[in-house]
């Protein structure tokens, strides 16, 4: 009876032992510390993600801002640090700006632990931590303080983790929309610029319309090419001025052209092509000299004029008041491999032509489009050629479209 006795005590004091053992309760106070870290690592993640969301304008809906009650407001102040709206005054941005977002405060005991990942994880981010005492404490023990004026206006409480942000709202950007009156006719010798919002006649300055290899000739009174600056080329190679600068292409064979057509080189491929002799259209034209206005760039700029500027999707036209010739869109051209390569694959609702308009003053040469608003925009190019306009889902705007001339999309 006794040993039976004697083995009771035995089990009852072995287990005893292992229930206490130091070992187990080491173990427990790990497996705690793990969790509140986890704890508070996450709720610094979630309000580090709404804070960002919220400087890009960008929405962020996660379960851990309602579980841990975050959120994320924009305060905008004057140059007095007083609180102001947050809506641009005469395109003027508010000169101080701060994104803060917070969170419900923490209890007492994890804010260690959250200092610890403050500390670990968000070093470098400088104005976010804790708030005690009207101010916001990091992981490594550095202070922030918050603008007076905000902490009038919202009372924050201690043990909340703040973040605050201070950054520049950018100025609203204002599109001036102007309807430019008809263009003027000028005297020989003058050309309309539409500048100061209004249409004027200045003298044409061909002189200074010299760029690349030429130089102006007093004799001819144009610009011819420079012929010191003719480079020494390969064997078998030819110097020829290419858009104003002389260059070495390889040989090419002659064009014997019939009829009135005579052989011009075609600068997209260096392959001679037969053309009409603009020369030849002055002989049903009352002027005895076309001052030719077809040029390659603005005005002002250095421009290459000559008798076949006009591009391969162009027509010359020529007034025979003024004598001035002016290149125009030509929409027979539309199945010119050099004007636009394949034709066929610009069909259905929701594609069309365009032709790219430089300016103001070549459109008001055209006819064809009088009283009707041209777009001078980036999503249309300048190039002066036909192009193709996929509008995709938004579809084409009937009302605003005038193919192959002009194409808006919804």
């Amino acid at each position: 009876m006794n040993i039976f006795i004697m083995i009771l005590v035995a089990l009852f004091m072995g287990t005893y032992y292992l229930l206490s053992s130091p070992s187990l309760h080491i173990r427990e106070q790990e497996i705690d510390y793990s969790i509140t870290r986890a704890d508070m690592r996450s709720i610094a993640e979630c309000t580090m993600a709404l804070h960002n969301a919220n400087m890009n304008q960008a929405e962020f809906d996660d379960a851990c801002i309602k579980k841990n009650d975050i959120h994320s407001e924009i305060f905008c102040m004057d140059s007095k640090m007083s609180i102001t709206e947050c809506d641009a005054i005469k395109n003027k941005a508010p000169e101080y700006t701060y994104i803060i977002t917070y969170t419900k405060p923490l209890d007492n005991a994890s804010y260690n632990d959250m200092m610890e990942i403050l500390e670990q994880h968000y070093a470098d981010a400088g104005t976010f931590g804790v708030f005690m005492d009207n101010q916001i404490i990091s992981g490594g023990g550095t202070k922030r303080s918050i603008p007076k004026s905000i902490l009038k206006e919202h009372e924050f409480k201690d043990g909340q983790l703040v973040y605050m942000t201070q950054y520049s709202i950018p100025t609203a950007q204002t599109d001036f929309i102007t309807t430019a009156p008809d263009a003027i006719t000028c005297p020989t010798g003058m050309s309309a610029v539409y500048r100061f919002g209004r249409w004027q006649c200045i003298a044409l300055n061909v002189k200074t319309n010299c760029g690349g290899d030429m130089i102006w000739n007093y004799e001819e009174k144009k610009c011819v090419p420079d012929e010191s600056r003719k480079p020494l080329c390969a064997a078998q190679q030819t110097a020829v001025i290419v858009d104003e600068v002389w260059e070495c292409v390889d040989p090419f064979a002659e064009r014997t052209c019939p009829g009135n057509l005579i052989p011009r080189l075609n600068y997209n491929n260096l392959e001679w092509e037969c053309v009409e002799d603009p020369n030849a259209a002055s002989a049903n034209t009352k002027c005895a000299h076309i001052i030719n206005d077809a040029a390659t760039g603005r005005q002002g700029a250095n421009l290459r004029v000559s008798a076949s500027s006009c591009t391969d999707c162009e027509t010359m036209v020529v007034d025979e008041k003024t004598c001035h010739a002016s290149c125009i869109p030509d929409p027979t051209k539309l199945d010119n491999q050099q004007c636009y390569p394949s034709s066929s694959s610009c069909s259905g609702s929701t594609k069309a032509f365009y032709f790219g308009f430089p300016n103001i003053a070549y459109i008001a040469n055209v006819a064809a489009v009088a009283g009707k608003n041209v777009p001078l925009d980036a999503m249309h190019s300048q190039n002066r050629k036909f192009n193709c306009m996929d509008c995709g889902s938004a579809g084409i705007n009937e009302s605003k479209s005038f193919p192959p001339y002009i194409v808006v999309c919804n």
